[in-house]
């Protein structure tokens, strides 16, 4: 079973970048699909960006088109999220998830514990 560990929130102003990692460990890294939720008060949670196990397709929401890039290192276990052109809008818990040889945008079942993100002048 793999066991995720987020970093990288922080605060960031308007227009600003942040770049998240998780790091995985146990399991077997290549054969997860891994994804990134984030979870804003008073909201569910939803997905935002996914990134096949094989690294071969990758899924955004609307929200993260264009401005969110998610990558993945197998060889050092991590996937991480590069967020540009930050809003307000984008203040959330984060949470990095994977699901085992599941489609980038599917279901997840092993969870990180989660990063806050805050988007604030």
């Amino acid at each position: 079973q793999v066991q995720l560990v987020e970093s990288g929130g922080g605060l960031v102003q308007p227009g600003g970048s942040l770049r998240l990692s998780c790091a995985a460990s146990g399991g077997t890294f290549t054969s997860y699909s891994m994804g990134w939720f984030r979870q804003a008060p008073g909201k569910e949670r939803e997905l935002i960006a996914g990134i096949l196990w094989s690294g071969g397709a990758t899924y955004y929401a609307d929200s993260a088109k264009g401005r969110f890039t998610i990558s993945r290192d197998n060889a050092k276990r991590t996937v991480s999220l590069q967020m540009n052109n930050l809003n307000a809008e984008d203040t959330a818990v984060y949470y990095c998830a994977a699901s085992p040889f599941g489609p980038p945008n599917g279901k997840y079942y092993y969870w990180g514990q989660g990063t806050q993100v805050t988007v604030s002048s």
